[in-house]
């Protein structure tokens, strides 16, 4: 109950803090409005490009703290047209106002700041009326109804004596809680407004989805050729080289078997080891391409069977259907690999949790309908990681990147880390529509 009284009162604060930023959305888009109509009198060209400017570090500003307060990731436009130095002093506002102009984002921020108001101001100041008017009926209704004379009105209690005014009392408290309570819902449907208000225009989703895929794809070109360079590696410094020392020991072993039988059989039993050596080798290199209990089981068993390598406490909670299509489990469990092996070398931890589950996807460059794996692996550690000073961790962002996928570290100082991953299974087949699971 503490933690989520906390939470609604955060959530509370946070409320009145968009109530009170609204108040500067509407005078950014009246200032946007009135650069508009002065266009036809030459003023508004150099008025406009501010303005929008403005307008965009509203919105901008709202995007930020929907992210963080409510986990709903809105996409920016793109940014508005920089002055272009290259022009003539007298054409740079004609050319940026048209160009502010032309920009679809700033028709998507002027509207937000037209609606916003409105709609969002009005939503966030439901649960703010409810603690206001609560605190009214519990910390000045008691006081002020003996100064009346004929008592007044506390909803739809009459206050005309103490019975009623300890009812009016206890409403006021019921008032209270409910805003409190009502406020971090509240909070979550303004963010889901704000995205839908906010986000880029689709076209600009799919052309930067589009830009990705094809970076993903050159890396994971690489990546691909890298993988093939080292099981060559592996083969030739393992199981290779112990094939090849076999042959020749098998040569020398029948060499002696007319001349000196006790080295023979001693040779042979070298042979014995050397062949259980090389096939040990193989398993290993066929294990780091795809674990057979992945294959034979599915996810959550080969994940299971992890936690059960490791040293650490590992915990795995799997709310999957069923089986999932076979690239997407081997994409997930080489990361989680990755992330377990890096909690138990450098976190200090010593409890991990790991959770697979199923989502609805909400980036609006895919289908609707579509879900997606996520996966967290949080762990107890000191913390502080960071994925621009490890390898491991990049690696499977790009190799995550190639299904579409993503990968979010959380890791302050002091702990506790989480990893994020999510990958839309409807993009990892063409011939999956969807993570619906086979049984």
């Amino acid at each position: 109950m503490g933690g989520l009284g906390a939470g609604g009162l955060r959530a509370l604060v946070r409320c009145q803090l968009l109530g009170l930023v609204a108040l500067a959305v509407v005078a950014v888009g009246g200032l946007v409005i009135g650069a508009l109509l002065l266009l036809p009198i030459g003023l508004g060209f150099r008025l406009l490009p501010p303005a929008a400017g403005a307008l965009r570090g509203l919105s901008d500003r709202y995007r930020s703290w929907t992210a963080r307060w409510t986990g709903t990731a809105i996409s920016p436009p793109d940014p508005l047209a920089p002055d272009p130095l290259a022009l003539d002093r007298a054409e740079r506002p004609r050319r940026r106002a048209a160009a502010v102009l032309g920009d679809e984002g700033f028709w998507r921020d002027l509207r937000w700041a037209w609606l916003e108001p409105w709609f969002g101001g009005l939503l966030v100041a439901v649960p703010l009326a409810l603690v206001e008017y609560g605190a009214f009926g519990a910390l000045v209704q008691p006081f002020i109804w003996r100064l009346l004379d004929d008592g007044n009105w506390y909803a739809f209690i009459p206050v005309r004596s103490t019975p009623t005014m300890l009812a009016a009392l206890a409403l006021g408290l019921a008032f209270i809680a409910a805003g409190v309570r009502l406020a971090p819902v509240v909070l979550g449907l303004h963010g889901r407004w704000s995205r839908r208000l906010l986000s880029a225009p689709r076209s600009t989703e799919l052309a930067r989805r589009v830009e990705r895929l094809t970076d993903i794809r050159d890396e994971s070109l690489d990546a691909q050729a890298a993988e093939l360079r080292r099981i060559e590696r592996d083969l030739h410094d393992g199981a290779q080289a112990r094939l090849v020392a076999l042959g020749m020991t098998l040569d020398e072993a029948t060499r002696l078997l007319d001349v000196d039988l006790d080295a023979a059989r001693g040779l042979l039993l070298d042979v014995r080891d050397t062949s259980a050596r090389a096939l040990q080798d193989l398993r290993d290199l066929v294990h780091g391409i795809q674990p057979p209990v992945l294959a034979d089981r599915g996810l959550g068993d080969a994940v299971r069977s992890l936690a059960l390598d490791s040293f650490l406490d590992v915990h795995v909670e799997v709310r999957l259907p069923g089986r999932l299509p076979a690239p997407v489990e081997s994409a997930a469990y080489f990361a989680i690999s990755e992330a377990l092996a890096n909690a138990a070398k450098h976190s200090g931890a010593q409890e991990v949790r790991i959770t697979l589950t199923f989502v609805e996807h909400e980036d609006l460059a895919h289908e609707d309908g579509a879900r997606l794996l996520r996966v967290t692996v949080t762990d107890d550690g000191r913390g502080g990681a960071d994925l621009a000073r490890g390898t491991g961790l990049r690696g499977v962002q790009r190799r995550l990147g190639t299904f579409d996928g993503s990968l979010a570290l959380h890791s302050p100082l002091g702990g506790p880390t989480t990893v994020t991953l999510e990958i839309p299974c409807a993009s990892s087949s063409p011939k999956t529509s969807s993570c619906s699971g086979t049984g």
